[in-house]
């Protein structure tokens, strides 16, 4: 009795690749279709307000050097305890530039209009930098406090 021969498998030496390739394309589609929306939109929740207001005192005696951008754009400069006149773009940069040169150690800072184009915002502290400012600080309205808070 012969029994029935038996038929030895050989191994397969080569992998199938076509299913690897099928799951590269399909991870190539899915970033290809998720990446223009990560560049176009991104949700920014700005942090609240938590600085401590500037001493008036203090301000004072530093000679403060004021900026600020009205709601149309225009500019208004004031050096120390002058009041605010309107400037240009040009004579914004020679009048901080002269007062720096006077006194280095002053601060700089920009009082924004809150209906102001960003970018106008922006633009003045570009200028002032250029002017010789080391730093430009942003004043800010405090925050509102809640009707049944108490001042401390």
């Amino acid at each position: 009795m012969v029994a029935g021969k038996r038929k030895k498998r050989r191994m397969m030496g080569e992998i199938n690749v076509v299913p690897y390739i099928d799951v590269m394309l399909v991870l190539l589609i899915i970033f290809m279709v998720t990446a223009p929306l990560l560049i176009q939109g991104v949700d920014v929740d700005l942090p609240a307000l938590d600085a401590e207001p500037i001493d008036a005192d203090q301000l004072q005696e530093s000679r403060p050097i004021t900026l600020t951008v009205d709601r149309d754009g225009q500019y208004f400069l004031s050096i120390g305890d002058q009041d605010d006149r309107q400037v240009s773009e040009d004579e914004l940069q020679a009048l901080v530039s002269e007062a720096l040169n006077e006194r280095p150690d002053s601060p700089v800072y920009v009082r924004g209009d809150r209906n102001v184009d960003y970018g106008r915002v922006m633009e003045a502290m570009t200028s002032l930098r250029a002017a010789g400012a080391p730093g430009v600080g942003l004043i800010t309205e405090p925050p509102a406090r809640p009707a049944g808070a108490e001042g401390a």
